[in-house]
């Protein structure tokens, strides 16, 4: 698709891969605090391994917005899904009612970034005066490609807060969702973290600690830098193994590992378990350190341990960002454990337009009530925080 409005000298197209813009034109629209996620060599090697595109139901479809010389000046990272998997945003329940209407919920639009539950900008455009309107102009293209192509909706996951002001100008509805997010009070080191939670949560985590310990297992932490194939690998094996045990597929395959650890491997941080010299777990951090903040991605075990999952993906993580001077550690999206280990819930918003005029009035309503039961929801948890009463938080 190519768009010409008569009052810019913008003009939007379509991409079906990442490949047809340069890395350096794509990263120019990012803000220095956009993150790894929106790189080019993120998005371009989630296309390139396969992860996305082909028959993965993720067809790539990103919009962008080009100046009369042809130089990009905006972009929506963009996907025409024919399923809801791999969004961490659910709305199966939505699909189900369209469907009663006779119409059909797929394929809808969904820009976000695939298998990856983090907040950020969605709506890119370069930093200038016409930056507002490069905006509206993709947003307008947006709902323009939807109507003409009978699409049911568009939906923009966990955008920054900026790109959620502007959606709500464009009459996109706002969705909530609960995270877990653990702050770094400038802690000297992990048993100065320990002393500000309260005594039930610090007993347990010292309980859980022990047990792995008795169990002699032994923990390395391996930079991206300092990462091999090998490495990888081993690294692949555990997370396929966590898919199996769900009996569902990984979304991410060995390539693309392979390939980021290559393209960005000052992002990337393993940890890796091992019991009498044999690797038995791994988890994977991304390490943005410019927005000091660190991204739990995933973890596997090849063999059972109490606790190792805690140990792995979280205590040696927190211990990895009060080393750093990391101020933040997203340990992903769901999960109320996460409490129980010092982490602290936070609302994150999602945008959503939807073409068919009922079933919109349908959904806001439903969105205004699922809000108030989301916020007494963090409410009740906030009652059960696992800090010391008398601790700031900055």
């Amino acid at each position: 698709m190519q768009t010409e409005l008569t009052e810019t000298p913008y003009r939007l197209e379509l991409l079906n891969s990442l490949s047809k813009v340069s890395p350096e034109q794509w990263d120019a629209l990012l803000l220095h605090h956009a993150g790894p996620f929106l790189k080019h060599a993120f998005l371009r090697n989630l296309e390139e391994a396969e992860c996305v595109g082909s028959d993965t139901g993720w067809q790539i479809t990103h919009l962008i917005a080009k100046d009369p010389h042809g130089m990009l000046v905006g972009a929506i990272p963009l996907y025409l899904k024919q399923h809801s998997y791999g969004e961490f945003v659910f709305d199966w329940a939505w699909a189900e009612a369209y469907h009663q209407l006779g119409k059909s919920y797929y394929p809808k639009l969904l820009s976000a970034i695939p298998f990856t539950p983090v907040q950020g900008a969605r709506v890119l455009a370069k930093v200038g005066k016409d930056q507002k309107a490069i905006q509206k102009l993709l947003v307008a293209g947006l709902k323009g490609i939807a109507l003409d192509n009978d699409l049911s909706s568009i939906h923009i996951l966990f955008p920054s807060d900026d790109d959620v002001q502007l959606l709500v100008a464009e009459d996109f509805m706002l969705r909530d969702s609960v995270q877990f997010h653990w702050k770094n009070q400038a802690y000297k080191d992990f048993e100065e973290y320990l002393a500000a939670l309260n005594k039930k949560r610090r007993k347990n985590i010292r309980h859980e600690r022990a047990q792995v310990g008795k169990e002699l297992v032994e923990f390395e932490h391996i930079s991206g830098e300092h990462s091999t194939a090998a490495d990888w690998e081993f690294f692949y094996e555990c997370y396929a193994q966590t898919y199996l045990e769900h009996h569902s597929s990984p979304y991410l395959n060995l390539e693309f590992l392979l390939k980021l650890s290559k393209d960005m491997p000052s992002y990337l941080h393993l940890i890796i378990a091992s019991q009498g010299g044999k690797r038995i777990a791994s988890s994977l951090l991304v390490v943005d350190k410019a927005a000091s903040k660190v991204y739990g991605r995933y973890w596997g075990a090849l063999k059972y341990i109490p606790c190792l999952h805690f140990e792995t993906a979280y205590y040696q993580s927190l211990d990895y960002c009060i080393s750093e001077g990391i101020q933040t550690f997203e340990g992903g999206a769901q999960g109320e454990h996460k409490m129980a280990r010092g982490f602290l819930p936070k609302t994150l918003k999602s945008a959503h337009w939807l073409a068919n005029p009922q079933f919109s009035q349908a959904v806001k309503h439903y969105l205004t009530r699922e809000s108030a039961g989301m916020a007494a929801y963090v409410d009740e948890l906030s009652e059960h925080s696992p800090l010391k009463s008398n601790t700031v938080l900055s």
